[in-house]
């Protein structure tokens, strides 16, 4: 899914090119790439689907050129996640009727990629023989207010894979005092909105619990794979509630599963997140850049990717970051204005 139009990393990313199609880690990869590259061995290319919005299409292909051109799905209008998996798990049974699927946002991270591919590979096991649906739950590391969180059932394991269990509820995005009460417990775990499931499992799915969004692509079923295809998609894409597929079908599913993991994953919702995930020097401070130089600070992120030469003196909690000659100085603790920044 590489639809977002998130410009929390402003003034690296813009509404024209979103953090999923930049290099947020300084690595000369886009997150969608590293998407791309972590899903190796797991899947080729040829059976990665993109689905994003129309005016973002030439940046997947200028980014993953080793995707076909008919795998980059265009929404004309965004009507949040669950249109946007109805919309390719149509299109995937079109040409194969029992696909086993993964769904992942474009704009996380992963540091322990091994990790992941061994946790995507038993589940995509599990789902081949059973017609679970399976959330992969991370194990939180500090009471997150800005995650949804699932919670568990973790007295007894499934029969066929000892990693995965029974979902109980899915939890809103709790306040801090709640948060703190699920840290405490081992049985809630982050929702990282990855999800693994038979393309019948999910068809089905929709059919029984979003019977007015399975009606539209059911009706266009026959243009999938034709010259018609997008013109099909772009007349009867804005006839789908706008709904998230947490509220349209897990929270309505039965046969919902989780496997908790643990692969150092973070949906890099703000720049404190990407200060958490990446290397620090001994005094807190991160540094993305060619050539940059610190002194007397401290828990600060510096991303200066462009820049010949950076130096900073003095800082205590802040974010540099430098892009297309804008550079933005703000203090972590209020980067929440940062959106009201760019706006100016």
């Amino acid at each position: 899914m590489a639809g977002g139009i998130g410009s929390r990393f402003w003034p690296m990313s813009t509404i024209e090119r979103p953090k999923q199609f930049i290099d947020v880690l300084g690595v000369g990869r886009s997150l969608l790439q590293l998407t791309f590259d972590r899903f190796k061995g797991i899947c080729p290319a040829e059976n990665v689907w993109i689905v994003t919005n129309k005016d973002y299409a030439e940046l997947c292909k200028e980014q993953l050129p080793e995707i076909p051109e008919k795998n980059i799905l265009c929404e004309p209008y965004r009507r949040n996640t669950a249109p946007c998996i109805a919309y390719v798990s149509w299109r995937i049974k079109a040409t194969d009727g029992n696909a086993n699927i993964v769904v992942t946002p474009s704009d996380h991270i992963v540091t322990d990629t091994e990790e992941f591919r061994r946790v995507i590979s038993q589940c995509l096991s599990f789902t081949n023989h059973t017609d679970a649906i399976v959330t992969l739950g991370m194990k939180p590391t500090r009471p997150e207010t800005g995650y949804g969180y699932i919670q568990a059932d973790l007295s007894y394991s499934s029969p066929t894979n000892k990693e995965i269990y029974r979902v109980d509820y899915f939890r809103e995005k709790p306040d801090l005092e709640t948060a703190q009460q699920y840290i405490k417990k081992n049985n809630y775990f982050w929702n990282a909105g990855i999800f693994i499931w038979n393309i019948n499992t999910i068809v089905n799915s929709f059919r029984i619990y979003q019977p007015e969004i399975s009606a539209v692509f059911d009706s266009i079923s026959d243009k999938f794979d034709t010259d018609a295809e997008q013109d099909a998609i772009d007349k009867h894409y804005g006839e789908c509630e706008s709904i998230s597929v947490d509220y349209a079908i897990m929270e309505k599913a039965e046969e919902i599963f989780v496997c908790p993991a643990d692969f150092g994953w973070s949906d890099l919702g703000t720049w404190g997140a990407l200060l958490a995930q990446t290397k620090h020097d001994v005094f807190g401070n991160s540094l993305i850049g060619e050539n940059i130089s610190v002194y007397d600070t401290h828990d600060t992120i510096v991303h200066t990717v462009g820049e010949k030469r950076v130096v900073v003196q003095g800082l205590d909690g802040y974010i540099v970051a430098e892009k297309n000659g804008t550079l933005l100085i703000c203090k972590l603790s209020e980067e929440q204005r940062i959106k009201q920044f760019s706006e100016l």
